[in-house]
């Protein structure tokens, strides 16, 4: 030891004392001081001899002392700030102290992580301790030794150095030392002072002894200190790195108050394992051994992700309600809230843009050293080896960082506006054209059918189409002034009465069509700015490539270009900016062929919905060859657009191909050429990797200038919804003279419900606060209450009037949806909201929920009022049909319900809440008569109601007289009168004739067959019967790719392939062989002179190759190409046949959404991304082998290692593709949600403020949106997971290849080439294995379409099924022995029926509900699986085709289906005749006779109808299937129910047509519920059971004591009518024989 000790002290004697450090102070410092002013210049005459002071050895203790003065700082500041918060709120505490005292409150006061925290801590102390001893050692040694005759005069100043040294060590074990006794909650401070130490005392010892042995001419400056140097800065390595890299953090509550019970793993990384994403490493291995992974396994949120903490975080910046600078942008409070994310994502992405110039760096002077065999290296080649490794895992690190903040800001930001929307949309006026127009379209539902419920859901998306009924801006959408709730009532208006204009939206000057414009579908637009826009948003991150790294890297290529080419690169340069436009160019024309083949598919798409809508109509006529075609050739012609975009595109890429390539071309022919240097392989591959670099930044510029366009736009839009929105007058401020005439309520009503001297509008227009008069649009309605109305409280109140007269408008005043216009210096309005109000509107609006859930609503549960509220609303008997009785689910907008329960639940609701007030709009409506009697018997009449205040709206006004308390009647938007209903029809006569035809239906009403009991098993069955659509699970299936792939071939499948394959090799040859061949031109300069080298035959060579890679290339698109385009023509004809073939069975059990998912979405994915990552896929597998092949056959050796990495790369894949497929399908399903809230809230935006449950529905957004964040989140880190660890494995690949090529004597050109390789293989990988999980998701589109390809078809025709040309010629049927069945295993729902029917005679069938009429209607078209023969004209319709059988019978159904369109494309969709015959067809129909030539909304053939018929009355419904039916003129004629849900003037038109239009040859079934509509029949069948129970004309049925028929005659209310109908019937009959 002592003879060590002496060897030590000799060294530093040797170097003459002090003399390290005046050298190191000379060669780092002189340069500094020379060159700096003259204050610098003194400080060091100053320290004189004292150099030391300048040593870099003493960094660490100015670092130390600059630590003790900051410590010292803070804990004084924090002294006072804590007597600061004691003499401000009375208690000892602190920052850290409020944070300690919720700790010890919380879960997070003691934390599992506490304990490896400390286990680290202790390491350090250890670590800290070790240099303590050995930089005492080392002082030791520099000065006092043992050896006497070595020891020097003086102490060295090398001592000092060491000394001070060891005070920092020292002080830093102090530190470590508190890290390890303190609370883990207060040691936050310590340990970053330790660190920062620790980290500047590393960097020394890197820069003096670390940086020289990367040198060949430079020594370490410590090497006199032999092991004891390394041994130090292994410690050191230890304690300064290592630590602080790999402990984990500890969670800080967001919101200490609330602190997580579950952090998130991200919240206790390391910064390795969050740099690595270690942290996913558990869920991504959980993933791959799972089938699916759900949900509840995906890491938890971070608190500082949930919503509620991001909104109270933005609110202040965002919110206009909480901003101080309402007026300012949205782009600009954003950028506020993420202002330091902004700042870190800048810097982390010009480290990026550094660390990417490490590869070419590392390869130019690697390639150098080669070249000039190190001869002139100043840096040793394992440095520029070194570089390869760590540039790419470094840029790839920041570059993670990078994105891993900015996903973070992506989802932050999608949580924080759609809480923002949403809080908005809640304050939003319902606005609407006014209520003359949509109360123009309110029910007059007590005038008709007995099955109302089912008339009411064939209306739902009526208000989609745009035309006026459902023209409001919002509230066209929502409950109460809903056009969609009132549409229904056109099917009892009389036709004279519907206001034909006002329905169909003709519209008379830009101004209206304008105000339609701009209100239509606002619940559309609202989801739209939460989607489209929302997603628009993840293109922002362009703009920070824009801003921040394009003119970095920019700068950095021309500067590393000319270092390398010099003038030469400029050549080079000027090719890239010529030719720059020309992709600008080619894209303008692409947008331009890409909008126009966006039409052609919006056309197919508008068709194929359409066809949808309306396919069991498609399938009863037999249209579907005909539509098959119509759809085919609609298809070709978008697939001819296509095929356009598709050949624009290949130009595009080809120019972003050959651009490069040229550049590279005329800079080297210019280089070698011009300016006569000598090509070099250092120069080629480095200058070819920056070239690729700067071309790639320019491109980047016209791909990223329309996402960030977009990007501003949805700002713009979001920005203008939240800024311009017109809300409700609680929230905006009212013109200053409205401002003074809103005076607040008088005390004396406080409790008053009711108006004085108000007017209300639906729109707050401050410039057309005038009333309107009587004459002006409808959109200018204006509610009036002239003196006083005030409700008798507690007792039930009745709002009644004609349509049209405001009634609905009415409450929505009193519930402050209107816009209030005081009249007046006493004007108010009042509605107490103490007590609690419940509102029921007339379009029932219902959650996606349990049906208890939707009656509670969010009340507690009392069993015994919830029995009550569910017998007093006629519900009972409804939960008894379901499996799940109340916790059943409705379904999205309550798709599981009838319209009559939808009706009742929206009752019940508002009767279970403890309300004392409820508002009740015309929630009778919806409900047959017997229904709305039992309604008011049990409910209205019962003890919950009894006691309360309660306003009904009404048109049952004889049904509801009974239980009014008081009565108030409107017209024209004025109070007509007000107290006893027998006063309000006195002032209303309109109202009178409203109400006298109603007495007459409720007469009428008890002659309906049907009873008030409900087919138990098809209730059950509609529960049921919509089946769950199946969810792909794991990977895409061979059998789809297969029939995908198969289809590019089409017929010559092994041809296609060939060449396919062939060209895809030949591209890929040619782009390694003009990597290699430069390599190789550079390699003759290596070997030859310069002036030997032939430059123009490489030139020309090389030219060669460009060509032919240019060529190959296009070639290879092209055949793709023709490839997708045959598949996608192929698949969809099979679809559309597949579908229009099914049965009906199979269309009653799938969502028509389902079906057009698969026409639209997935045919478009099929046509666009599918065949593009197809094509990708295989070009870069294909590019990946040819590479990994060239670095084998180049460096044999390099093959286990290179199927290694492939094989790792592979598996890495598998197991990532398997965790996201999962999370990106639970993201998928967690978005959903979120938009079911947005349309459940905005539906019933009305229900929900009036309810006054805003702040729970805000809650459940929270819930929703955090869902979706927890797999965003975990859907974006994923990514960021596999990408380094890819790049991990390309890096380590690559260096080690370079290292063998470098040290195993290899030429530079072929060392350069072999990288090139290398690193293109290694980049490969990871695109291969994105674009695989891209098309793994994007291929789920065909696994749904094939799904569609394999369902249930119905017989195919052929050629023996073709009937004669003459059949039918006349209308006889003839049934022997029919049994039918729903499915193979159903039970039997008609049993051996035989009849006969003459060809012209007129049949009526009745029976009761689940008798089997519509069954028998179904069998004889062979819509359901029959049994028996069924003889049409003779022959056996069994033997004839399904499409010759159903286009030569017609059907009318109860609810007839139109297409949008013209008039006259829906009697002739096929234009098989002229006008003359259709005119003639309207005429027979009776259309003619209810309206006149001078009526300007008269109906023609040139009228456009909505789709399905949404903008006509039924009764007008009708009379068109009527004509239709005329023009085709059958000879089998059925109508299904086809008048129950009409007005008795329309029936009797359309009967009267029956009669006397149709030919004498036409046979006709009729279905009916009322008796007169069938008692004038030539013959009547009674069905029981699926059997006919009778069957003779019905006066002999009469006749017969013991008929069925007689017993239902007896039973009705006008008998002697229905006996003298089938006398008269008996007569004509008797008088057509003879």
């Amino acid at each position: 030891m002592a003879a060590w000790i002496a060897d030590r002290q000799r060294a530093f004697r040797d170097l003459g004392g002090g003399a390290m450090a005046d050298v190191e102070a000379q060669v780092v410092l002189e340069p500094i001081v020379a060159s700096s002013s003259s204050w610098i210049m003194l400080t060091v005459q100053q320290l004189g001899a004292t150099s030391y002071f300048l040593s870099t050895l003493a960094i660490p203790s100015y670092v130390a002392l600059a630590s003790v003065l900051a410590l010292l700082l803070q804990f004084t500041f924090r002294k006072l700030h804590t007597k600061f918060n004691a003499a401000k709120i009375g208690t000892e505490t602190g920052d850290d102290g409020a944070v300690a005292e919720a700790s010890e409150a919380t879960p997070t006061g003691a934390q599992p992580i506490d304990t490896t925290i400390r286990i680290f801590n202790v390491v350090r102390l250890a670590a800290c301790l070790a240099l303590v001893g050995m930089s005492i050692f080392s002082t030791y040694v520099a000065g006092w030794g043992d050896a006497a005759e070595l020891r020097p005069a003086g102490v060295p100043e090398s001592v000092w150095l060491h000394l001070a040294l060891c005070i920092t060590y020292t002080y830093s074990s102090l530190l470590a030392l508190h890290s390890v006794l303190a609370a883990p909650s207060v040691i936050g401070t310590t340990t970053r002072h330790l660190a920062i130490v620790l980290v500047s005392t590393w960097l020394v010892y890197v820069y003096r002894d670390g940086w020289p042995l990367a040198t060949v001419p430079l020594t370490p400056l410590d090497a006199v200190e032999g092991m004891l140097l390394w041994a130090k800065f292994a410690v050191l390595t230890l304690a300064a790195v290592l630590v602080p890299l790999f402990v984990p953090r500890r969670y800080v509550p967001h919101d200490p108050k609330n602190p997580s019970l579950t952090p998130a793993p991200e919240q206790t990384a390391s910064i390795v394992s969050l740099s690595m994403y270690l942290f996913l490493d558990k869920t991504v291995l959980e993933a791959y051994q799972m089938e699916h992974f759900p949900f509840e396994r995906l890491p938890p949120l971070g608190d500082y992700d949930s919503a509620s903490n991001l909104v109270k975080r933005s609110s202040p910046e965002l919110d206009p309600f909480q901003s101080t600078k309402k007026s300012r942008h949205l782009f600009w409070g954003l950028l506020r809230v993420f202002r330091f994310d902004v700042i870190v994502m800048s810097i982390m992405l010009i480290f990026v843009t550094f660390a990417r110039f490490a590869s070419p760096l590392g390869i130019r002077n690697l390639l150098l050293y080669l070249e000039t065999d190190g001869t002139e290296a100043f840096v040793r080649p394992w440095l520029w080896i070194s570089w390869l490794f760590f540039g790419p895992v470094l840029g790839t690190i920041f570059d993670s960082w990078f994105t891993y903040i900015w996903t973070r800001t992506l989802v932050r930001m999608e949580a924080i506006l759609t809480q923002l929307v949403f809080d908005h949309a809640l304050r939003m006026r319902v606005k609407a054209d006014g209520a003359a127009e949509s109360e123009a379209q309110d029910k007059e539902q007590a005038q008709t059918a007995p099955t109302p419920e089912t008339a009411s859901d064939s209306s739902p998306g009526s208000s989609q189409q745009g035309d006026s009924a459902s023209a409001s801006t919002f509230a066209a959408d929502v409950d109460a002034g809903s056009a969609q709730g009132k549409q229904k009532a056109k099917a009892v208006v009389p036709i004279q009465e519907v206001p034909a204009k006002a329905k169909r939206g003709d519209g008379d000057g830009k101004d209206k069509k304008r105000d339609k414009d701009k209100g239509k579908n606002a619940i559309g637009k609202v989801n739209n700015l939460v989607t489209t826009d929302l997603g628009a948003l993840m293109m922002g991150q362009g703009a920070f490539y824009f801003a921040v790294q394009m003119p970095l890297q920019i700068v950095l290529c021309v500067w590393f270009l000319y270092d390398i080419l010099g003038v030469s690169a400029f050549a080079g340069l000027v090719v890239i900016i010529a030719t720059l436009p020309l992709p600008g160019a080619v894209s303008k024309k692409l947008r331009g062929v890409q909008a126009e083949k966006m039409k052609k598919t919006d056309e197919r798409v508008q068709s194929v919905t359409e066809s949808l809508a309306v396919i069991r109509m498609i399938k009863l006529f037999g249209w579907e060859p005909r539509l098959t075609q119509q759809l085919t050739d609609k298809r070709e012609t978008e697939l001819q657009w296509v095929l356009r975009t598709k050949l624009w595109s290949i130009l595009i890429t080809n120019l972003n191909h050959v651009i490069p390539l040229m550049t590279m071309m005329v800079t080297f022919i210019s280089y070698t050429t011009i300016f006569k240097n000598e090509l070099s392989a250092s120069t080629v591959f480095s200058s070819m990797a920056v070239f690729e670099m700067f071309s790639m930044q320019l491109h980047m510029i016209f791909g990223f200038l329309p996402g960030i366009m977009r990007v501003r736009v949805a700002l713009d839009r979001i920005n203008d919804f939240m800024q311009k929105t017109e809300l409700l007058d609680d929230f905006t401020e009212q013109p200053a003279v409205r401002a003074e005439l809103a005076l607040p309520v008088p005390e004396t009503h406080v409790n008053t419900i009711g108006f004085r001297n108000a007017s209300f509008t639906w729109a707050n227009d401050q410039n057309g606060s005038n009333p309107s008069t009587p004459g002006a649009s409808r959109r200018n309605f204006t509610l009036r209450i002239e003196d006083v109305l005030y409700f008798e409280r507690g007792g039930i109140n009745l709002i009644v009037g004609p349509t049209g007269s405001g009634k609905t408008s009415l409450l929505m005043a009193l519930l402050g949806e209107m816009h209030h216009i005081p009249t007046g210096p006493d004007s108010f309005y009042n509605l107490p909201r103490g007590g609690g109000i419940a509102y029921a509107a007339q379009e029932s609006w219902v959650q996606n929920e349990t049906i208890r859930d939707n009656i509670l609503f969010g009340a507690p549960y009392d069993e015994e009022r919830y029995d009550k509220v569910i017998a007093q609303c006629g519900l009972k008997r409804d939960l008894e049909l379901f499996d799940a009785g109340d916790q059943t689910e409705v379904g999205e907008k309550g798709i599981t319900l009838s319209g009559g329960q939808k009706a009742r639940i929206t009752l019940a609701r508002a009767v279970y809440s403890s309300a004392e007030i409820l508002l009740l709009d015309d929630v009778l409506a919806a409900l047959d008569v017997h229904t709305a009697k039992l309604i008011i018997d049990k409910c209205f009449k019962g003890d919950l109601i009894r006691g309360r205040t309660v306003l009904l709206v009404t048109h049952n006004v004889t049904m509801a007289s009974p239980i009014s308390h008081f009565v108030v009647s409107l017209a024209a938007g004025r109070i007509s009168s007000q107290g006893s209903l027998s006063s309000a029809l006195e002032h209303n006569q309109k109202l009178a004739a409203e109400v006298a035809d109603e007495r007459e239906a409720l007469e009428k009403a008890e002659m309906d067959i049907q009873e008030d009991e409900q087919d138990t098993e098809t209730k059950k069955a509609a529960g049921k019967l919509v089946v769950a659509e199946e969810i792909a699970v794991g990977h895409v299936g061979w059998p789809a790719m297969k029939l995908y792939l198969a289809s590019w071939g089409g017929e010559h499948r092994i041809l296609f392939w060939t060449a396919f394959m062939s060209i895809c090799t030949i591209t890929e040859f040619t782009e390694n062989a003009q990597v290699w061949y430069l390599g190789y031109w550079a390699k003759q300069y290596e070997q030859h002179d310069a002036s030997q080298v032939n430059t123009a035959l490489y030139i020309g060579f090389y030219a060669i190759i460009i060509l032919l890679s240019a060529f190959t290339y296009a070639a290879f698109a092209l055949i793709h190409t023709a490839g997708t385009q045959r598949a996608s023509r192929k698949i969809h004809k099979e679809l559309i046949t597949s579908v229009l073939g099914t049965t009906l069975r199979w269309l009653d059990k799938t969502p028509a959404s389902r079906i057009l998912t698969r026409c639209t979405q997935d045919i478009d994915s099929i046509d666009t991304t599918v065949g593009r990552f197809t094509g990708i896929l295989i070009n870069m597998v294909t590019a990946m082998l040819l590479k990994l092949g060239a670095v084998v056959a180049m460096s044999p050796i390099f093959t286990i290692p290179g199927a290694f990495l492939a094989t790792a790369g592979a598996w890495i894949g598998q197991v990532y593709m398997k965790a996201q497929l999962s999370v990106k399908r639970e993201r998928s399903n967690a978005r959903a949600p979120v938009l079911g809230l947005f349309g459940a809230a905005f539906t019933g935006l009305v229900s929900i403020r009036a309810y006054g449950a805003q702040d729970s529905f805000r809650t459940e957004s929270f819930k929703r949106i955090d869902k979706y964040t927890r797999a965003s989140r975990t859907f974006y880190n994923l990514n960021r997971w596999i990408s380094i660890r890819i790049d991990l494995l390309g890096a380590m690949f690559s260096s080690s290849l370079a290292a063998y090529l470098v040290y195993g004597g290899t030429s530079a050109s072929d060392t350069g080439f072999t990288l090139n390789m290398a690193v293109g293989f290694s980049n490969l990988i990871l695109y291969v294995v994105r674009v695989y999980n891209m098309l793994e998701v994007a291929g789920n589109s065909i696994e749904r379409v094939k799904q569609y390809m394999e369902i249930e078809q119905e017989p195919k025709p052929t050629e023996s099924g073709i009937p004669p040309a003459y059949w039918p010629a006349s209308g006889h049927l003839k049934v022997e022995k029919l049994s039918a069945r729903y499915s193979p295993d159903g039970p039997r729902i008609l049993e051996d029926i035989s009849f006969e029917i003459k060809s012209g005679e007129r049949v009526g069938i009745v029976g009761r509900t689940g008798s089997g009429k519509s069954s028998l209607t179904l069998a004889l078209l062979r819509c359901i699986l029959t049994e028996g023969k069924v003889y049409y004209d003779g022959i056996p319709t069994d033997s004839i085709n399904l499409d010759a059988l159903r286009s030569h019978v017609t059907i009318i159904p109860q609810v007839p289906e139109l297409l949008s369109g013209t008039l006259r494309q829906n009697l002739d969709p096929f234009e098989q005749y002229d006008d003359v015959v259709l005119n003639d067809a309207l005429r027979s129909a009776g259309l003619f006779a209810l309206q006149t030539d001078v009526d300007e909304d008269r109906i023609t053939l040139d009228t456009h109808i909505s789709s399905g018929g949404s903008n006509l009355s039924v009764g007008q419904r009708q009379i068109l299937a009527l004509a239709r039916a005329i023009v085709r003129q059958s000879k089998l004629l059925i109508l299904d129910e086809a008048t129950s849900a009409i007005d008795y003037a329309t029936d009797t038109v359309i009967q009267e047509s029956l009669r006397k239009e149709l030919d004498k040859g036409v046979t006709v079934l009729t279905i009916a519920h009322r008796l007169q509509t069938i008692m004038d029949a030539d013959q009547i069948m009674v069905l029981d059971a699926g059997r006919i129970v009778e069957f003779g004309k019905p006066d002999i049925l009469l006749k017969d004591e013991k008929s069925l028929l007689r017993a239902l005659v007896d039973e009705s209310g006008d008998k002697e009518k229905l006996y003298a109908m089938a006398a008269g019937s008996s007569g004509s009959t008797e008088d057509d024989s003879t």
